[in-house]
């Protein structure tokens, strides 16, 4: 591929053909696409089939940092776009089901009363322009999506046109965050600090399970490519990007590092042993190689596979020449830490889901609270609330919690990280009323509005899961992936 864009790159021409060539394929090449048959078919639905070559513009338009690039072959990611994918192409299907049209005299009219292009409160044509400008969009490519966003915003409105907003679920929504509670509770947190770990339970736990405190260090062997090194010349040419062309096909040959260092007097360098924050056993960091060439390298699985890389327009060639696991010490400070921070976690989900479990079957009501308190010598506190905001011991999520639980009831309630517990019995109960002519009123009819629309679109979602038949060639997903 290299050989044959070398050939165009004192043309000026040449670059704006390259970019756009490579565009589609920056994730995994052009093989791919040129394949035919099922094999370059990604997913079907009903009988629209979505192409790799399809999918691969689609992905680029993302515009995907180099961070969420290397999360594709690592993580779900990937999966995830083409969910997000499969549900684009659903909507476009449903809109073009119902006839829902936007015509080139209706979108100018969207467009020309967007004030995101007015100045001086009249639609501006140099505003839109430079909007595109910096945007990078040509007007064809911007009013498409912008039809394409129309349509979507006409599909959901069709669907929740017909709701009819009651008081009762105005009063319902204003309910939620609008209430004054008397409460006793009883914060479990502070029995969960002051809970002690032994060292023997610490030992006991890393013997068990000391690989996963394993450390992963790697030894890495690169060399930048420069136009002096290879040519005697500073100039990105044409005999460059022989050489470049020559030392790929070398390393496809399955040459060495060291051979291919010593035949272009290439200074090799050699990080050492260093962990992924490229610091060795003594806590030394090492900073002579480029970060970013330091992440695409040490996340290679392989060892002595050198591979050409270009970073920034710089070339390099680069390897894993080793890479080991060491034995973890117990003694150092962030292991005994992690596991003190797993027991701890264990300990307080073990002792809240007995909590809750009891609480679910009726036996552990306001007396057992009061019991349990004096069990753990943690003092059971009063306190009213009055709203969402402004109390010193409960953050707004767990206030929502605490309006949920009914009078007389008793409950327990976390956050999301199990650093805050609380057993909650709620005493008293105020429904504040809501005037109906009041500003509020309106703002909680929109809430309204919104949920039953939520549950509208949800009910929605499960009639066109019933309506498409969709195949997802995962062989085709998996050679995407591993080809990233």
């Amino acid at each position: 591929m290299i050989t044959s864009i070398k050939k165009l790159f004192t043309s000026f021409f040449a670059k704006v053909f390259v970019g756009i060539i490579i565009l589609p394929f920056i994730f995994w090449g052009m093989g791919d696409v040129f394949r035919t048959g099922n094999q370059n078919v990604l997913l079907t639905i009903n009988s629209e089939k979505v192409s790799t070559s399809e999918f691969a513009n689609y992905l680029n338009r993302l515009n995907l940092d180099e961070n969420q690039r290397r999360d594709l072959k690592k993580t779900n990611l990937l999966e995830e776009i083409v969910y997000q994918y499969i549900g684009k192409e659903i909507i476009a299907l449903e809109v073009k089901d119902l006839g829902i049209v936007i015509s080139d005299k209706s979108l100018r009219d969207y467009i020309i009363n967007d004030k995101t292009f007015f100045k001086k409160e009249k639609f501006s044509r140099i505003k839109y322009e430079e909007f595109l400008l910096k945007s990078g969009l040509s007007a064809p490519a911007f009013e498409k999506n912008f039809s394409e966003q129309e349509k979507k915003r006409q599909l959901l409105s069709y669907l929740s046109s017909g709701a009819k907003i009651s008081n009762f679920l105005v009063q319902k929504e204003f309910n939620k965050e609008n209430q004054i509670k008397d409460i006793s509770y009883l914060d479990l947190t502070k029995f969960y600090e002051k809970q002690l770990i032994s060292e023997e339970e610490i030992q006991k736990v890393f013997n068990e399970n000391h690989e996963l405190f394993s450390k992963e260090v790697k030894s890495i062997s690169f060399a930048e490519l420069s136009p002096l090194t290879l040519t005697g010349q500073n100039e990105y040419n044409k005999k460059f990007f022989n050489e470049i062309d020559k030392i790929e096909n070398q390393l496809i040959d399955e040459v060495d590092i060291q051979s291919l260092a010593k035949d272009y007097n290439l200074n090799l360098n050699n990080t050492g042993e260093v962990d992924i924050e490229k610091k060795d056993n003594s806590g030394k960091k090492f900073d002579s190689i480029n970060e970013k060439l330091f992440k695409k390298v040490y996340s290679l699985n392989q060892t002595k596979v050198p591979k050409l890389y270009n970073i920034d327009n710089k070339f390099f060639v680069a390897e894993v020449t080793s890479a080991k696991k060491i034995k973890p010490n117990i003694n150092e400070k962030n292991v005994k830490q992690s596991i003190t921070n797993q027991i701890k976690i264990k300990n307080i989900f073990e002792n809240n889901t007995r909590i809750a479990k009891e609480i679910s079957l009726g036996t552990f009501n306001k007396s057992q609270m009061v019991k349990y308190a004096k069990e753990i010598s943690i003092p059971i506190n009063e306190t009213r609330i009055e709203s969402l905001k402004g109390n010193k011991v409960f953050n707004e999520d767990i206030v929502r919690e605490i309006f949920k639980t009914e009078e007389k009831k008793i409950n327990l309630i976390t956050d999301r990280t199990l650093s805050k517990n609380f057993i909650v019995f709620v005493n008293k109960t105020e429904k504040k009323k809501l005037d109906k002519n009041s500003k509020t009123y309106e703002k909680y009819k929109l809430k309204a509005k919104l949920n039953l629309s939520n549950k509208i679109y949800k009910t929605y979602d499960e009639s066109v899961n019933n309506k498409y038949k969709i195949d997802l060639n995962s062989k085709v997903l998996d050679r995407i992936k591993n080809s990233l």
